[in-house]
């Protein structure tokens, strides 16, 4: 069993810091104040410095944690039997 005593450590919130405001998209992603860092389930660690962080919650994004609304369904202007020529 691997030892979690270090990533405990390093997630224990520190009381001087601003409290980070959330915000869930029950459609979309969690866009998160940042700057951000992310400890992923295989041990990375991934670091954002932008002043808002889209994360990834459906695990459909090519930048994985971050949000590229890969989630997003695509709706089409057009539909199949109106788009056929005669």
């Amino acid at each position: 069993m691997p030892d979690t005593s270090d990533r405990a450590a390093a997630a224990a919130p520190d009381p001087a810091a601003p409290a980070r405001r959330v915000f869930v998209d029950p459609h979309g992603p969690v866009v998160v104040e940042g700057p951000v860092e992310i400890a992923l389930d295989d041990g990375v660690v991934v670091r954002s410095d932008r002043f808002m962080v889209a994360v990834c919650t459906c695990r459909r994004s090519r930048a994985y944690p971050w949000c590229d609304t890969s989630h997003r369904r695509r709706v089409r202007a057009v539909s199949p039997s109106e788009d056929r020529n005669p």
